[in-house]
């Protein structure tokens, strides 16, 4: 049976989205019981040449729903400068984004395969097809800024496991 682009790509992002939602509910609990500030979190960087908690969620959104309408659109650029946000407000921006490419169909998607796709970065362009780009660029990026969120919030104490990365699995029903 052969797998479409939809199946391997989306069902990754809202798996992920999902997760990430739920392990950023998690950072904000512990830290409203222990009297953290959650401004200050997400400021907070794994080491100093890293970016903060507040980059890393801003990028998973930018490659995930912005990966999709970046393959739509032909050309993919880094993201736009971090917003001014509180630990809210950039949970709402995950789910928003999951809300938003849950109602992407796999006939919006599928056809996009083969498609050329420029990620433009300053004067340098970088071809792909559609799903190149998408395997071998921005899935990998979505999962490095998930992973390295979920670090900050593990190195600030939140109390998480595998589990709580993983998200909800697609199990054989």
């Amino acid at each position: 049976m052969a797998i479409s682009l939809y199946d391997l790509i989306v069902p990754n992002y809202l798996q992920t989205l999902g997760g990430m939602e739920a392990f950023l509910a998690k950072g904000l609990a512990h830290f409203q019981e222990n009297k953290i500030d959650p401004g200050e979190v997400i400021e907070t960087r794994l080491h100093a040449d890293m970016l903060p908690l507040k980059f890393q969620i801003h990028s998973v959104v930018h490659h995930s729903l912005g990966a999709i309408r970046g393959v739509q659109a032909g050309t993919f650029k880094p993201p736009a400068p971090v917003p001014a946000l509180d630990y809210a407000g950039f949970q709402k921006t995950v789910t928003e984004a999951r809300e938003s490419l849950q109602k992407i169909k796999p006939e919006e998607v599928n056809p996009l395969e083969g498609k050329d796709v420029v990620f433009e970065i300053g004067d340098r362009k970088l071809p792909f097809t559609a799903e190149g780009f998408l395997q071998s660029f921005s899935l990998p990026n979505f999962f490095f800024h998930t992973t390295t969120a979920y670090d900050i919030l593990r190195q600030k104490g939140v109390p998480l496991g595998k589990r709580d990365f993983l998200g909800r699995m697609r199990l054989k029903t």
